[in-house]
């Protein structure tokens, strides 16, 4: 059809290529002649982003003997097309390609026209250029321009509009080969000429447009088989300028690109499978870079082939074709792809400026003083408004139970009332000086867990525990300074998976153990009492010796019943007397504290997952899951005032005072404790510091990876990543207070719950958890995990057992009196790791963990790329982490 396909450069000089062997900083050198050219392509100098390609597949049709374009499948980023009988749309799947359908395609490129930057402003203008330009590179003969020009002009029927007039015999005529008789009468066909070039209402009210990005633009690709043509017409067109063509796309999305391949009747299957292969190539990352970038034919078929490169063929017979692959739920990223053909590049950190003493302050300040004035600006938007009350109710769901939890902790000298005001001061301030707004400040488990150890160790001291922890706060202040100044931040390059997943595992088996040992006592403070006892003796002798019993005319004598058998009502009811130490009945207030506090975090579960689940809308899975917590919260102390049990409450003033009674809002310096105590809580200050420096740093690390591709870009998310939301939200926070007497209804059980429920969710995730599971899995039955395929089974659990002895260690220790220095404890986890150098080799640490890096050599390479870039690099993760620092500052002291 589209000529014999010329032969492909060997994929064995990139895939096999050595420097790809080699450590990921180093630039591969023996490129092939298609990643060479777009190595140079890609590597110009563009600030614009790509925007998101949707594509959608058209296929030529006769209906009722009328020509149309029926749509036939669409792509975000994987295929969805619509199945037999045309009544719905097939779940989104990963595409399958024929390898013969992708060399076709190539040779359809080399042979058709390409035109690239075409001036368009409507489809007859544009379809009268492709026309013309196949007449002019001779692929066409003039005699047939009207002829294509007819056919390219019919009418689009999507998915979403059904035909209004087709018969039984009409559903059976279906086909895409098409006679052209109806070119003798236009009239029987509607032309996009009577079409409006702005959208139509069907368009503007398509539900599908929720899920394509507000940037997109649109790649149309019509597909047809006429009988006037002897050879395929293939034209790959992109427009100079995103244009809305009317009624050509089922969303309103304007259309950058079109492909177009019409032929000879009898391959409609080869036509199909090319199509879905343009189509296709247009979703991948790399592809639709290369497809706004190109500057001529070479430029596109260079992207062909370097998609041929990197395709894996499944051999036939070894599986069924017809089965859809269900999209995988991490989609690998693309970022490798783009750096190793932009630069030769997978990794690496930026510049020795910030190693200077204060320079990485300062450069954290020049990178965010462009953005300030539209950090604020931005938030005055509508969808600030859901943002705010969304957050909102995030942040004082947490401060609801961290605070709880930190008043049963610290005896109430510091509460909810004070986790109140303290996320709100902390976070306002956060907001207006921090480096990066998307983060918003909460009370985390690590410092509630030093504030409990603090306190036993002032208790058991006679220490007074407020004006301790004022001048650990002061300390902690001009500690967290030195840090910023001294850019001592760089020190998390060396926190490896292995620091982060110690930490993580520790806190989250403290969270569970506390929620655990809250919950132990409430067995034996509400013990049972047995049932009363009922004497008939005391009978009141001013009533008769006999009863009427209900519905019966038949008397019975009062000496004659089971008193034992009575309950408390009948008791009173026939004149007894209740006696004995039970007579003050209890309900079981142990089995309702349970009740409560597995039910909230059985719910909470249930509700997190339910995003997952196959019912109701995405969004609305998705707002469900969002407020897990707080539904479940308000579910439980709903079921406990139903119940009118008393059960242990959240202790909360009823007015805005200190949870605590004998202690005002300001705390004095001087006066209770000796004056060397000023001097001597340096050192707990130091292991506050270290704490704050370690929980934030690690947080900031996992937040700011590449993955999760936090970059400022796109400008329709430029109204969520402001700093006036999160300013509102906590000043919401503040003015929560005066909610006082709503929250002591609120039982402790239901926190403990939370509790229970943030320790076990945190263990989700951490690898070292799902390697400790491979202990009792077989090895047919393991998860086809990465480092499993490159590093020996025996090595592996090594390393997951020199994890569970450091955990094991970390906890003895938390368990002792050397519990108050347990953040230093956290920070040896970084010389373990160091040592664990001399047990592995680096190929299997690469893979079980992070390779530390090399200072001196990653001068020299900062060195290199300065001279050679001067343009200021895109932040990375042991970057982005500094920019929180300096309101640690504020935190301390809040």
């Amino acid at each position: 059809m589209c000529a014999q396909p010329t032969p492909v450069h060997s994929a064995d000089s990139r895939l096999c290529s050595k420097a790809q062997l080699e450590p990921h900083h180093q630039v591969r050198q023996d490129l092939s002649p298609a990643a060479e050219r777009l190595r140079h392509i890609l590597g110009e100098d563009d600030s614009t982003p790509t925007p998101t390609i949707f594509t959608e597949m058209d296929t030529l049709q006769q209906e009722g003997g009328e020509l149309e374009w029926k749509e036939s499948a669409r792509w975000v980023k994987f295929e969805e097309k619509v199945e037999e009988g045309g009544e719905r749309w097939s779940k989104p799947h990963v595409s399958t390609l024929t390898l013969h359908s992708l060399f076709e395609l190539r040779t359809c490129l080399q042979t058709g026209s390409i035109l690239l930057d075409l001036e368009g402003y409507s489809l007859p203008q544009i379809v009268e250029e492709i026309v013309e330009q196949q007449i002019t590179d001779g692929l066409i003969p003039p005699d047939l321009k009207e002829k294509i020009i007819f056919v390219l002009l019919r009418k689009h029927r999507h998915q979403t509009k059904k035909p209004i007039h087709r018969s039984l015999a009409d559903m059976g005529k279906s086909s895409n080969t098409v006679s052209f008789a109806p070119f003798t009468d236009h009239a029987q066909s509607r032309s996009m000429n009577d079409i409006s070039d702005t959208p139509s209402t069907d368009q503007l009210k398509n539900k599908f447009m929720k899920k394509i990005p507000r940037d997109a633009e649109a790649s149309n690709v019509l597909i047809g088989e006429v009988d006037f043509l002897d050879k395929p017409f293939v034209s790959f067109v992109r427009l100079a300028q995103a244009t809305t063509l009317g009624g050509l796309t089922e969303v309103p999305v304007p259309t950058r690109f079109l492909f177009i391949l019409l032929g000879p009747h009898g391959k409609t299957k080869s036509y199909n499978e090319i199509g879905r292969a343009i189509a296709t190539l247009m979703v991948d990352d790399l592809f639709s870079d290369v497809a706004y970038k190109a500057r001529d034919r070479e430029d596109l078929i260079a992207g062909v082939d370097e998609f041929l490169d990197e395709v894996i063929v499944l051999p036939p017979g070894e599986w069924d074709p017809k089965i859809r692959i269900e999209p995988p739920k991490k989609v690998p990223s693309a970022e490798m792809r783009h750096l190793g053909q932009v630069n030769g590049l997978a990794g690496g950190a930026a510049g020795g400026e910030d190693e200077e003493i204060g320079g990485g302050l300062w450069l954290d300040i020049k990178r965010k003083i462009p953005w300030y004035c539209s950090d604020i600006y931005d938030g005055f938007h509508i969808q600030s408004i859901s943002a705010v009350l969304f957050i909102y109710l995030g942040c004082i769901t947490n401060a609801i139970t961290f605070g709880g939890l930190l008043g049963d902790a610290t005896d109430n000298y510091q509460g909810v009332m004070e986790s109140f005001l303290g996320t709100a001061l902390a976070g306002s301030v956060f907001c207006l000086f921090g480096g990066q707004p998307l983060i918003i400040l909460s009370s985390t488990g690590p410092i509630l867990i030093f504030e409990k150890l603090l306190y036993e160790f002032s208790k058991n001291n006679d220490v007074d525990y407020m004006e301790l922890r004022l001048w650990i706060g002061l300390h902690s202040c001009l500690q967290c300074f030195l840090l910023v100044f001294s850019d001592a931040s760089y020190i998390i390059k060396y926190m490896t998976r292995f620091t982060e997943e110690g930490f993580s595992s520790l806190i989250s088996f403290i969270f569970i153990s506390d929620a655990i040992k809250k919950m132990h006592p409430m067995f034996f403070a509400f013990i049972l009492t047995s049932p009363f006892i009922v004497h008939s003796a005391n009978i009141s002798h001013n009533r008769d010796t006999t009863l009427m019993m209900h519905h019966s005319t038949e008397p019975f004598n009062l000496t004659d019943l089971d008193w034992s058998q009575l309950s408390k009502k009948e008791c009173v009811k026939y004149g007894g007397m209740l006696v004995g130490n039970s007579c003050k009945y209890v309900p079981d207030l142990a089995l309702m504290s349970f009740i409560l506090f597995f039910g909230t975090y059985s719910m909470t579960v249930s509700l997190k997952k339910f995003k997952f689940s196959r019912y109701f809308p995405t969004k609305l899975r998705k707002l469900i899951s969002d407020f897990a917590i707080f539904m479940s919260i308000m579910s439980f102390v709903g079921l406990d005032m139903l119940m009118g049990l008393d059960t242990p409450k959240l202790i909360v003033p009823t007015e805005f005072k200190p949870t605590r009674s004998d202690r005002g809002w300001l705390v004095m310096p001087f006066g209770k404790n000796p004056w060397w105590w000023c001097v001597a809580s340096f050192v707990p200050a130091l292991l506050v510091t270290i704490l704050i420096f370690m929980d934030q740093q690690i947080s900031a690390v996992i937040v700011n990876r590449k993955e999760n591709k936090l970059k400022r870009s796109v400008p329709c998310w430029r109204k969520e990543e402001q700093r006036l939301t999160g300013i509102l939200v906590f000043v919401l926070t503040g003015l929560s207070v005066f909610l006082a007497p709503i929250l002591q209804y609120i039982p402790m059980p239901v926190l403990y719950g939370v509790f229970l429920y943030m320790g076990v969710a945190s263990l989700s995730g951490i690898q070292f958890w799902e390697r400790i599971k491979l202990y009792l899995m077989p090895p047919k039955h393991q998860p086809d995990f990465s480092f499993l395929r490159h590093v020996p089974m025996r090595r592996v659990h090594l390393f997951t057992l020199v994890q569970i002895v450091c955990l094991a260690v970390l906890w003895i220790l938390k368990s002792t009196f050397l519990a108050i220095i347990f953040p230093v404890m956290i920070l040896g986890l970084m010389v373990v790791r160091k040592l664990l150098d001399l047990m592995f080799s680096q190929h299997d640490l690469a893979w079980l963990d992070d390779i530390l890096p090399d200072k001196d050599k990653k001068k020299k390479e900062d060195e290199k790329k300065k001279k050679k870039d001067k343009k200021a690099p895109e932040p990375e993760s042991d970057e982005e982490v500094r920019k929180c620092t300096i309101c640690q500052v504020w935190i301390c002291l809040s």
